[in-house]
């Protein structure tokens, strides 16, 4: 049981090297920083939804936004769209499972907004949903994946894809970018010191 345990700690090391040794997933992570701030900041918001475990990660990040990561700061415009009991189950019922995120958009989202979909495949329906209604309505959308990135990957602005097929690694380490992700919007938002001055790289 010993070496189960070290080999599945070597596993998730192994992915996050991996993710650490691809720039482009840093490159993207800082643009897709600077974006939500720029929405945040001209009042949007950012909208986050994911299935099963995907789903408790999208209420985490939500939380570290609208509350705090490592430091006090103002509260950042950000809505989870997997916690409303009677939204989600009257969708399901009346309209069916896969659109549960996609009615949550068409009802809440605006033009200028960020929508965050979590799919360790890429391909789940309600998502890949989402993505479109997202995009029908002049929201900007980026797609937390692994497994190449699915049938999300054509859909997405913006993709942030852990080279992994192995879900619970994959899971690893999209909560750690989803970190990293959130910190990133602050410093853009607040500066570097948190002295509350945007700090936008083009200008």
């Amino acid at each position: 049981m010993k070496q189960l345990v070290r080999r599945q700690l070597a596993q998730s090391i192994a992915t996050l090297q991996a993710v650490l040794d691809d720039q482009h997933l840093a490159d993207t992570i800082v643009t897709i920083g600077e974006l939500t701030a720029r929405a945040m900041a001209t009042g949007n918001k950012l909208l986050v939804a994911g299935n099963g475990g995907s789903a408790a990660d999208a209420q985490h990040l939500v939380a570290e936004f609208v509350v705090r990561l490592t430091v006090n700061r103002p509260a950042l415009r950000a809505i989870a769209l997997t916690t409303d009991s009677s939204i989600l189950t009257a969708t399901g019922n009346d309209f069916g499972f896969d659109l549960v995120f996609a009615r949550q958009i068409e009802a809440l989202g605006q033009p200028g907004d960020i929508f965050l979909g979590i799919s360790t495949s890429g391909n789940s329906p309600n998502i890949i949903n989402a993505i479109n209604q997202a995009n029908s309505q002049g929201i900007t959308t980026i797609g937390f994946t692994g497994n190449g990135g699915g049938a999300m990957r054509p859909l997405c602005h913006h993709n942030v894809i852990i080279p992994s097929n192995v879900t619970m690694n994959i899971q690893e380490s999209q909560l750690a970018l989803e970190h990293i992700f959130c910190m990133v919007v602050e410093r853009f938002s607040f500066g570097m010191d948190f002295d509350t001055r945007p700090q936008f790289l083009s200008e």
